[in-house]
């Protein structure tokens, strides 16, 4: 890598780390704050295998949701799905498919979907139930490009559509992701770092919020009049991740990689995770993770298996089980063909 490249690098991690450093200016107060929680769910059996120690390892169709920079290292059109049942009923689905172009980029398409079974509505009036249902949902729709800027230095950057749901009042924004991976020329260890959900709060409307007053009930003089509840905007969960990871064992035969990552939510403390995975024969691999600062998640166990059924194609299956302490343990399973 000659200066320029370097000079490049330099500014590219600056303006990365002043971007992150203006987004969490004045947010330590703000623990527990930020709503869409749903995109802050791990996606890929694979990394979540790993204690999500992800950003320096992604080099997949997953990168459209742990690094954008990854896809710039993938050399294969992958097509990726994962299915996970989340605490509490809670059901979630997540969709990728990510293409390396001609003219020297990648181009990524992602969907998560979220979706939360009927609920007993209550009011103040009715605290113990109305008689009727609701439900809610949530769902992001995303967009990125990533490309090799030098030999060892990638960038990506993913635009998301992010929308939530409760009964008939929806909030939606605009957010994105971005991303790097730098490949350091010692061996092979790698460093990504990754900002998640830069962008301006969300805030709930629709028809839900709109009810009928009156200044005096019992007067027939006063009309009731059309009205509507105010409500407060709320933060995305804007996350900045920096991790690493090395090749231990390098063989022909099987690789085995450790990795490191450190997180800095904004609405809550530092996190740390850390992960392994062992690979034989690129076809069959065992993972294990822990998650340190985790309200009730730690240790994460993980398995795939890569099949080959042509020379040019591969399907991956992955799994991963995760502690979540006082709840359920979650389960979750992925699919990918690679072609």
């Amino acid at each position: 890598m000659n200066l320029s490249r370097y000079k490049i690098l330099a500014i590219a991690i600056v303006t990365f780390l002043l971007i992150a450093s203006a987004g969490y200016a004045g947010e330590f107060s703000k623990v527990g704050t930020a709503g869409a929680q749903f995109l802050k769910i791990g996606m890929g059996a694979r990394y979540i295998g790993m204690g999500e120690a992800s950003s320096a390892v992604v080099d997949d169709a997953y990168s459209m949701y742990w690094n954008p920079a990854g896809m710039a290292v993938m050399e294969e059109t992958e097509f990726a799905f994962t299915s996970v049942d989340w605490i509490e009923d809670v059901s979630l689905n997540f969709i990728s498919f990510v293409r390396p172009m001609g003219f020297g980029g990648t181009l990524g398409l992602s969907a998560t979907i979220l979706g939360i079974g009927e609920m007993e509505e209550t009011t103040v009036f009715e605290p113990n139930g109305t008689g009727n249902t609701f439900d809610a949902s949530s769902f992001s729709i995303s967009a990125g490009y990533a490309r090799s800027l030098t030999d060892r230095f990638s960038a990506g950057i993913k635009m998301k559509y992010v929308s939530e749901r409760i009964a008939q009042a929806r909030s939606r924004g605009i957010a994105f992701d971005i991303g790097t991976l730098f490949k350091t020329g010692y061996k092979n260890l790698r460093v990504g770092l990754n900002i998640s959900n830069l962008g301006q709060g969300l805030k709930f409307s629709g028809s839900d919020l709109n009810f009928k007053y009156s200044r005096d009930p019992d007067n027939a003089n006063y009309d009731p009049i059309n009205a509507s509840y105010l409500t407060e905007e709320y933060d995305l969960p804007l996350t900045f991740r920096i991790g690493c990871a090395y090749d231990l064992v390098e063989t022909s035969m099987s690789t085995w990689t450790i990795a490191a990552e450190a997180k800095h939510p904004n609405d809550n403390v530092q996190q740390l995770s850390l992960g392994s995975e062992y690979l034989w024969n690129s076809m069959v691999a065992m993972r294990a993770g822990y998650k340190f600062k985790y309200e009730e998640e730690g240790l994460t166990l993980g398995a795939g298996v890569i099949l080959s059924p042509t020379q040019s194609s591969a399907l991956v299956i992955d799994y991963a089980w995760s502690d979540f302490g006082s709840l359920d343990s979650v389960h979750r399973f992925s699919f990918g063909i690679r072609f």
